[in-house]
């Protein structure tokens, strides 16, 4: 089987697009499969301790990164990964929505996992009106009604972006209140678009070959009603799910892949960075450098394999490769 790819990025964080950004500079063909684009960093809605940056959110920062990635030639594509496989000297990655992709190497760095509502229909229709990432689908059911799972401050891009995009939407929350920002929460509000639901929890979501709506029921009287919704946007956390790789990696107990400093894995050609790594400190700028660093590993491991003799590789002057 040949590769389509030099290096497929797993993930879409800031230790992701990181590493895409160093690998397509290097003129490496390179893809990134994620499920949503920032990870845990669209948790965080200030940002003011990553060098040279004063002041920023943790969505704009990767935003940036994947604007930087791209513009080297970086292909992104919105899906899960759930298998790989290494045959010779070449990667197999296939995803959730069927496809499959090869490469020379392969960088893990999804972080954590969007967390999942684990209800009849959600697998069935993953991708087919089920969302983890409002930022990266919602234009596609512009002026439309939709469901927003999300509470706390992992709702407020999500619910922001509804506000200007959707028709209306269902705000659905297991408590009295979607967020304890009563001067967000009412800025929301008056945009005219969402329809709170509280102390509720969706149990199914239904349709055939796409979302056509969900059944919602209430906590506290254990009545349930159904809504019709084009879309069910779930913004509820993040997971390890490292499941997948486990026959490729070495874990630890939390399900961490193990990698030392040059982001090298169990198997040659398998890289690892960022939160989903073994390594205590998780902060955005550690997840970034990971990334670079396995990155670097990544291109001296695809010229090689493609027969060339690397002699030194970084990213700030060109070094001599025959």
């Amino acid at each position: 089987m040949s590769a389509e790819y030099d290096v497929i990025v797993v993930g879409g964080g800031i230790a992701g697009f990181s590493a895409a950004l160093y690998t397509a500079r290097q003129r490496l063909k390179t893809l990134v499969i994620t499920k949503d684009i920032g990870g845990q960093l669209n948790m965080t809605t200030l940002v003011e301790n990553y060098p040279a940056i004063l002041k920023t959110s943790g969505p704009e920062l990767v935003a940036r990164v994947r604007q930087q990635a791209e513009l080297f030639g970086a292909e992104v594509i919105f899906d899960e990964v759930v298998d790989i496989q290494k045959e010779g000297n070449v990667f197999r990655v296939r995803t959730y929505g069927g496809d499959e992709y090869a490469s020379l190497a392969v960088i893990l760095a999804f972080g954590k996992t969007p967390r999942e509502l684990g209800v009849p229909g959600e697998a069935r229709l993953k991708n087919k009106g089920v969302s983890y990432c409002t930022i990266c689908d919602a234009s596609f059911f512009k002026g439309q009604d939709i469901a927003l799972v999300s509470w706390g401050d992992l709702a407020r891009e999500p619910a922001t972006i509804l506000s200007t995009t959707s028709n209306k939407f269902y705000w659905i929350f297991p408590s009295d209140k979607p967020i304890y920002d009563d001067e967000f929460l009412s800025n929301v509000l008056n945009a005219g678009k969402a329809v709170l639901v509280p102390n509720s929890e969706v149990v199914e979501i239904k349709g055939n070959n796409k979302v056509e709506a969900i059944a919602v029921k209430n906590r506290k009287t254990g009545e349930t009603q159904e809504f019709k919704v084009a879309a069910v946007f779930i913004e509820v956390g993040y997971v390890t799910k490292t499941d997948f790789v486990k026959h490729l990696v070495r874990l630890n107990e939390r399900g961490e892949i193990i990698a030392d400093w040059e982001g090298k894995t169990a198997t040659p050609g398998l890289f690892a960075a960022g939160d989903v790594v073994a390594y205590p400190y998780k902060q955005a700028v550690i997840a970034a450098a990971q990334g670079v660093a396995a990155a670097l590993s990544a291109t001296a491991y695809v010229l090689q394999a493609k027969g060339k003799k690397v002699y030194s590789l970084t990213d700030w002057r060109a070094e001599k490769i025959k």
